[in-house]
């Protein structure tokens, strides 16, 4: 297990650095096996360096798919496979390590083409909001997967929202469930791009002094 402070979500990708002596020891022993893979949850406090962190329950199986080796660490790409939920924690020497079981994979209908369509443009439209305030985002026109159920969690993973509202995503018992929290979460994010216009004021906003009816500046 290597717990980190960002959500994977299956069929995205991760790029770690890894040096800490705990997860080199941890990547020779997964890599003696086909596919090599390990599972990733989202710390819920403390820190992933040195251990001591609480952690949540639901994570995602990372399958290695490139290793490189320069002097003083380990860069490693990965890529989100599928959902698990940690069971029990084991141990955490001389690595993290869990019982989990799998979580269902998610069902695609057709019939949720139309909320799929209505999440991809909020989505689209929240990461043109958010290039105009941070370098972190995805591109607005990043490409999605052809596969509706991969699109849909790529969908999930570039949508500029906090790591709880992620937790929520990835806790998704159906596709439906997911696209309506994509298209809420992402919603919900986008209010912190908005630059509210005179029609967006609310009476709240207003300072006490602009309500004086004798103030002939009000």
């Amino acid at each position: 297990m290597f717990p980190l402070g960002s959500v994977l979500f299956p069929y995205m990708p991760l790029q770690l650095r890894v040096f800490e002596e705990r997860y080199l020891i941890m990547l020779a022993s997964i890599l003696e096996s086909e596919p090599a893979e390990f599972g990733v949850v989202l710390i819920e406090r403390g820190q992933e360096v040195g251990g001591g962190e609480h952690r949540f329950s639901t994570g995602t199986v990372a399958q290695v798919l490139e290793l490189v080796a320069p002097e003083g660490f380990v860069g490693l790409v990965a890529q989100g496979d599928r959902r698990i939920e940690v069971v029990e924690w084991s141990q955490d020497t001389p690595f993290p390590q869990a019982v989990v079981r799998e979580l269902p994979a998610l069902v695609w209908d057709d019939a949720l083409t139309p909320l799929r369509v209505l999440a991809e443009q909020t989505v689209r439209r929240t990461l043109s909001l958010a290039s105009e305030f941070t370098d972190d985002a995805w591109s607005a026109n990043v490409a999605l997967s052809e596969d509706p159920v991969e699109a849909a969690w790529q969908l999930a993973g570039i949508a500029p929202v906090g790591p709880l509202d992620q937790v929520e995503m990835l806790r998704s018992t159906t596709m439906a469930g997911l696209l309506r929290s994509i298209f809420d979460c992402t919603e919900a994010a986008a209010d912190a791009f908005r630059v509210p216009g005179p029609g967006d004021l609310d009476a709240d906003d207003l300072d006490a002094d602009d309500l004086n009816p004798d103030d002939p500046d009000a």
